[in-house]
């Protein structure tokens, strides 16, 4: 019998990253949850793709260790940088996607984004590449999840901005308007408390001077709330683990105090927006 004295190599698992879209308290949560598991349980290795889908497609790249994502859990933003781009409106941006993904030796890449970004990684699933998605927005208009990660922070910072502003309104006797986030759907505005149109509108009907202010990306920026870390994490953790069980095409979702998975295309297919018996529920707090 012959024998041989060279080493079996065995083969490591690698794993790309990417944030994509606007930024959001928590997604150096994820990312950290994501690492921190793979390398301590399954011995992974990790390349993070810098400012989102612009990262695969241009090999845009950053090592990812366990030294680099210890420190980053309460740290706003995102350490691998965002972008909306979009590979499918560029011209062989989805073949330069594949390309550089097998030229990085990538077997599987988790997508961290909102409604563009894990629509891309839905068509991407749909052409063969092994993605999972973690839902992220500030909005908290994707579907299929209870919340995103985000939401909870963004709407703590409008809530403190509008308690702030009521005692400048009572002591002016004028009606404020606060302007906060959402895209098309009102869930900041729900849950923080229910624009410059508005004010304009009721200054026109009551007599009195109103003033609108808008918080705009003040509600993206800062630490994570306590939260958005721990649901940050866990999305990480379980997209990790799904991703050592070959479960791919599937989303990390919260469903009650649950982390579940469902289909990646399920994110996108219908906007999440306010039922209109949330908006019943609290009119008797107005009048």
């Amino acid at each position: 019998m012959l024998t041989t004295n060279q080493p079996i190599l065995e083969y490591v698992m690698r794993i790309g990253i990417l944030t994509g879209g606007g930024d959001c308290p928590g997604l150096n949560g994820v990312i950290r949850g994501v690492v921190t598991k793979g390398i301590k349980e399954y011995g992974y290795e990790f390349v993070g793709f810098r400012d989102g889908w612009k990262g695969p497609l241009e090999a845009l790249t950053m090592p990812l260790d366990l030294a680099t994502v210890k420190p980053i859990l309460a740290k706003g933003g995102t350490i691998l940088g965002s972008s909306r781009t979009n590979p499918f409106k560029i011209e062989n941006g989805v073949e330069r996607i594949k390309q550089n993904l097998a030229d990085q030796g990538i077997d599987v890449l988790i997508a961290i984004g909102g409604e563009d970004t894990l629509g891309v990684a839905t068509k991407l699933d749909a052409l063969g590449v092994k993605v999972i998605g973690v839902p992220k927005t500030i909005d908290n208009d994707l579907n299929n999840t209870d919340f995103t990660f985000g939401f909870d922070t963004s709407v703590n910072i409008a809530m403190e901005a509008i308690d702030r502003l009521h005692t400048t309104a009572e002591s002016h006797h004028r009606p404020l308007i606060v302007e906060v986030m959402g895209r098309h759907a009102g869930w900041i505005a729900l849950h923080s408390g229910i624009g410059d149109w508005l004010a304009k509108e009721i200054e026109i009907k009551t007599g009195y001077q109103t003033r609108c202010t808008v918080l705009g990306h003040i509600q993206r920026g800062g630490t994570p709330s306590a939260f958005d870390r721990v649901l940050s994490s866990r999305f990480g953790l379980e997209a990790i683990t799904a991703v050592h069980e070959g479960d791919f095409g599937k989303m990390m979702a919260l469903h009650g105090t649950k982390i579940a998975r469902v289909p990646l295309a399920s994110a996108t297919d219908v906007l999440k927006t306010v039922p209109f018996e949330r908006y019943e529920e609290i009119t008797s707090f107005f009048g």
